[in-house]
């Protein structure tokens, strides 16, 4: 968890109630700090105040994304405006609170957050261990994934890389064993996921 407020008073009550619920807090004053912290590699999320001098938290939003670091983020400003609010969730933010808000609003958003956050990380797992799986295929079993994704049966398989279908049917199984996948359907999802082109 990430705190990030010009204001030590409202830093420091944060960091009070989001200890109550048993989480872990990083304060910071300034954008600017934060950004450049290590940021450990565990689910987590981003409370942070709009308006500061230096870097104001919609800057820092938008830095986040151009690093590629997806926290999820949750604004809170004592003086916001509605096209600002509107800016701040279509850039993905997952709440926006004025001050004063309810402790219970606060820890509604975070556990959403942190719930997102932890979603995101299992997915990004799930794809790389497919990714992984998928470059374990020799070329000839990258082909025939390709093509049984696409609807080919084995004959036209064979037909399309000029071979015969017990060949196909070998690179088949063996591509099928690698992914780890016990049918066609299961083969589709994890083509897709992995963003096969169509044949």
């Amino acid at each position: 968890m990430f705190v990030v407020d010009d204001d030590a008073s409202v830093r420091e009550a944060v960091e009070t109630l989001l200890r109550s619920v048993g989480l872990r807090v990083e304060l910071f004053a300034s954008a600017q700090a934060f950004l450049a912290s290590d940021k450990p590699d565990a689910p987590a999320c981003l409370v942070l105040d709009v308006r500061m001098p230096g870097l104001g938290g919609l800057d820092c939003q938008r830095q986040l994304t151009a690093r590629g670091l997806p926290i999820p983020v949750i604004f809170m400003t004592g003086h916001g405006d509605i096209p600002m609010s509107v800016h701040a969730m279509k850039a993905g933010a997952i709440d926006f609170l004025t001050k004063p808000f309810r402790d219970q609003d606060l820890l509604d958003a975070v556990s959403q957050a942190l719930e997102l956050d932890r979603a995101r990380r299992r997915a990004d797992t799930a794809s790389s261990i497919l990714r992984q799986r998928f470059e374990t295929l020799t070329a000839r079993e990258q082909e025939v994934m390709g093509w049984v994704v696409s609807g080919r049966l084995n004959k036209q398989i064979a037909g399309e890389m000029g071979t015969s279908e017990i060949t196909v049917k070998v690179h088949r199984g063996q591509m099928m064993r690698k992914m780890g996948a016990d049918s066609v359907a299961d083969l589709v999802r994890m083509g897709s996921h992995l963003g096969l082109p169509p044949r």
